[in-house]
């Protein structure tokens, strides 16, 4: 499998087959998702197709996103069911779905035209899309397929995938030939996901020029040109519409050297997760960016922080720390992947669409077979790549960025790192490394900017004089022998955080965690939990204020005490008090994660 691009990229990752979970909230939450991919017979996610192609099916429709009538099907029974099946392979050597994954590229393979095109939906969308008419997103579901069967080759080696993923790739450079700039522009103004990400990924991979050409013609003036000159003004637009045509630009930069798509993402980034996100890292609030940078005031929505946007600043996140190593990257993902991910799936592998902030709301996820929203196909890629990020190697020196149990292997250093750690419920993380003989080199520990007093380190049972400031890296350089050991005491403190925009709204981390008020459950049914065709709960929960904390000082945090279990408090409100747990850990009961001063509500009255 071979790969193009300039070199641009300071940090590299491992494979995922270098990498392995061990015992963790994430292991788990990865065999869960495991769980739910298996129980999607690959006759029911290739009905569409077959139906499309004007071949029999005698299979069971899917539901909700993915019906037969539905413009969008295909996106995740031909799209992201790949992807998170090759990723889980990848990830934890699942050979038994691999071979579901397998059997259903066969299945495309077998749906697609001699012009290459295939979907679930007839051509004639592209038609409609062309001439202006409405229509749902076709490059979108188009996006999805290619770079689903882009991830069954590069993770599972399936060739079948990569011809059917060129024939798709041809498709498109003969439909964009018909066209000029300015009808582009107007075909650009429907959502295209990132057909741009996987055009590149596709001349990475073949090198064909034409998939270049093809990929820079979804360039849009209108988001890219503001971004180029760091100016945001993304005010009033569809959030995660835009993300991945960032990505796309990302990747761009790497395959071309061009500095000008590097200064796109990187701004947008910088822009976003720094202006743009609540305490969580997630973003958007009924999908869409409705006020200008640093001022989220009013939007915490019952259907805030829509997951696709977190999955995709995570993904354009990695992009970014590549190129420059800064561990400040890894500060947001790490508080994005905890408060923002990692709590979004039910204990069967169902998916939140929106990660709700309205105080007083519950979460409610997708049901098995009739839903398929977009969030319900980036979880299931999420949650298949859990080890994606945790180590990073700049030559032989390497990284550690997540405080996640885990193994890498690295061959080419002769090296098994194993990471030991019940983090975040013990405030210290345990290195071991085995080696077939010493070898020098640079280990690299990131030292979070959350971190509190008292952190230390130890090698040997010894403890170094030495540590760094938080948001940067501990380096060791020496030379390292078999059985060598390191011990991280990653101490976790108390923050206060407000809203941007609204400083009587606070809410409050522990360590990289955030902390939600435990409402309770009375009054919350099945059909506020789970939903088929609808992204909403039934009935929608009453808005209703944040909870009131009796002080002048929010930030000062004296009214946070701890409770008797790990990461558990206790918050003292003008009404009692009120328990606090970590936000990934709520499931079946009302929360609120920002708190509001009594002194606040009483100066507005």
């Amino acid at each position: 499998m071979t790969s193009r691009g300039k070199q641009v990229q300071r940090m590299q990752g491992f494979a995922l087959s270098q990498v392995r979970l061990l015992d963790s909230d994430f292991a788990t939450a990865a065999a869960v998702n495991r769980r739910y991919l298996h129980s999607l017979p690959v006759d029911r996610l290739a009905h569409s197709f077959r139906l499309q192609a004007g071949r029999l099916s005698h299979a069971e429709p899917l539901g909700g996103w993915e019906s037969p009538d539905c413009e969008l099907r295909g996106h995740f029974s031909g799209g992201h069911y790949l992807s998170a099946a090759a990723l889980a392979y990848a990830s934890d050597g699942d050979a038994l779905l691999k071979g579901r994954a397998d059997a259903l590229v066969t299945e495309l393979a077998a749906c697609q035209q001699p012009n290459g095109y295939l979907s679930a939906f007839p051509e004639s969308f592209f038609d409609r899309l062309s001439n202006g008419q409405k229509v749902w997103a076709p490059f979108y579901t188009i996006h999805k397929i290619q770079a689903g069967l882009l991830d069954m080759y590069r993770h599972t080696g399936n060739q079948q995938a990569l011809k059917v993923a060129t024939g798709i790739g041809d498709w498109v450079v003969h439909w964009l030939n018909g066209f000029s700039d300015a009808q582009m522009t107007h075909i650009l103004e429907t959502e295209f996901g990132g057909i741009n990400d996987s055009m590149y990924e596709l001349y990475a991979i073949t090198g064909n020029g034409r998939y270049l050409d093809a990929a820079h013609r979804f360039d849009q003036a209108s988001l890219y040109d503001p971004l180029a000159a760091h100016r945001d003004e993304l005010k009033g637009l569809h959030s995660n519409t835009q993300i991945p045509k960032i990505i796309g630009a990302a990747r761009r930069y790497e395959l071309t050297g061009e500095p000008r798509y590097r200064r796109i993402a990187e701004f947008f980034w910088e822009t976003v997760s720094e202006n743009r996100t609540y305490a969580t890292g997630g973003s958007s609030n009924d999908e869409f960016w409705k006020t200008g940078p640093g001022d989220l005031k009013g939007q915490l929505g019952l259907y805030a922080a829509e997951c696709c946007v977190a999955y995709n600043l995570l993904k354009l996140t990695r992009h970014v720390y590549t190129w420059n190593g800064d561990p400040r990257a890894f500060d947001y993902y790490e508080r994005t992947l905890y408060n923002a991910r990692l709590g979004t799936q039910d204990g069967d592998g169902m998916k939140l669409y929106y990660y709700p902030l309205q105080a007083g709301a519950n979460k409610f996820y997708n049901s098995p077979f009739k839903s398929f929203w977009c969030c319900t196909g980036t979880g299931a890629e999420e949650f298949a790549r859990f080890n994606e990020n945790i180590y990073f190697h700049e030559e032989q020196d390497l990284y550690v960025n997540l405080f996640i149990p885990s193994e890498l292997r690295w061959p080419e250093q002769q090296l098994t790192l194993l990471q030991e750690t019940t983090f975040p419920r013990e405030q210290q993380t345990r290195f071991l490394l085995r080696l077939v003989e010493p070898v020098t080199m640079a280990l690299n520990l990131r030292i979070p900017a959350w971190i509190g007093p008292d952190a230390a380190l130890r090698l040997n049972g010894k403890t170094l004089d030495v540590f760094a400031s938080p948001g940067s890296y501990l380096t060791l350089r020496r030379e390292w022998h078999d059985g060598d050991r390191i011990e991280l005491e990653l101490p976790m403190a108390l923050h206060s955080e407000p809203l941007p925009g609204d400083e009587t709204l606070h809410a409050v981390r522990y360590g990289p965690l955030v902390l939600a008020a435990r409402l309770g459950s009375k009054g919350i049914t099945h059909e506020m939990q789970y939903a088929d065709m609808r992204a909403a709960p039934k009935p929608e929960p009453k808005p209703q204020s944040a909870p009131q904390i009796a002080t002048n000082a929010p930030g000062k945090l004296d009214w946070v005490v701890p409770a008797n279990t790990p990461l558990t408090f206790i918050a003292r409100t003008s009404h009692g008090e009120v328990p606090m747990a970590p936000l990934n850990q709520i499931r079946g009961e009302r929360y609120a994660v920002y708190w509001q001063a009594e002194s606040a509500i009483a100066s507005d009255a």
